[in-house]
């Protein structure tokens, strides 16, 4: 699907990447974080053709990103973190960008509205942040591109509204396309991923299946004093410590807690790895 190979990019002389080399491939829901600075917008607009790399190459389905290419293009979306909808009815924006994409699903489109509570008739000049976001979001999964690319995509919506995203996203999800989120609100996503990827320092510190992170790690609150063996990395918590563990033999497996893997790679990457490499 997607393919990035000894990747480099700089603003000015602030190197962003070097050296990366990233795969994402498709049917897989991808969570990409990162601290802030760290390149995530930046990786999506080199994947989407906005950006291009000092070297290296972005490979989407065989076309180089760099040529932007019209087939490429017409089968990949990005919803920026930011952005401006034109003073015009949704049913009009509809028209205008629809016939852009070979795949656009009028029926995906209205289901997701529907999930909203909200009606293409609606003018856009008149619609809240949170609004917005998500009469872009409906128009992005209607689409059906291949490979689809989210920035923050949540921010700004109400809880409700972040149930909903989470329901239409899952529903319009196929074995043949790639949904990538690059967010800080990671509670937002947290039972919606299946393949994480933290990014920073200008290179790839963890790209992992979540099954298989779950597979090495236990997550879990214990109270202060007893602290258990095998700890690699713990927080402050309402009960006392959340701890992430090396999970052994025998040690039932407990949800992922992104916000707590975060911390612990960012922290202390070494002792990651090595509970990676000790299984």
């Amino acid at each position: 699907m997607v393919t990035i190979s000894n990747l480099e990019f700089s603003y000015g002389s602030h190197r962003v990447f070097q050296n990366l080399d990233l795969t994402f491939d498709e049917g897989k829901i991808y969570g990409l974080l990162g601290m802030n600075g760290a390149g995530k917008s930046t990786l999506l607009y080199l994947m989407s053709g906005l950006l291009f790399a000092k070297d290296g190459t972005v490979d989407f389905n065989g076309h180089n990103m760099s040529r932007r290419s019209p087939n490429a293009l017409a089968d990949l979306f990005i919803v920026p973190e930011e952005f401006d909808l034109p003073a015009m009815t949704f049913e009009r924006y509809i028209k205008l960008n629809a016939p852009f994409y070979p795949n656009f699903s009028r029926e995906t489109l209205d289901n997701c509205l529907n999930g909203f509570g909200m009606t293409a008739d609606m003018n856009l000049a008149r619609l809240s942040m949170g609004q917005k976001k998500k009469a872009f979001v409906c128009f992005a999964l209607a689409t059906n591109t291949s490979l689809l690319l989210m920035d923050e995509p949540t921010n700004g919506l109400d809880i409700p509204s972040k149930s909903q995203f989470r329901k239409v996203v899952a529903e319009c999800m196929t074995d043949n396309r790639t949904i990538i989120i690059s967010t800080h609100q990671v509670r937002d996503v947290e039972n919606l991923i299946d393949h994480l990827t933290i990014v920073g320092s200008g290179k790839m510190l963890l790209d992992m299946p979540v099954a298989q992170i779950c597979d090495h790690l236990t997550f879990g609150d214990f109270k202060l004093g007893q602290q258990p063996d095998g700890a690699i990395y713990s927080q402050p918590s309402a009960l006392g410590n959340a701890v992430v563990c090396s999970r052994t033999a025998g040690d039932d497996e407990t949800p992922l807690d992104i916000e707590l893997l975060f911390n612990a790679v960012v922290a202390n990457p070494d002792s990651v790895k090595q509970a990676f490499a000790a299984k």
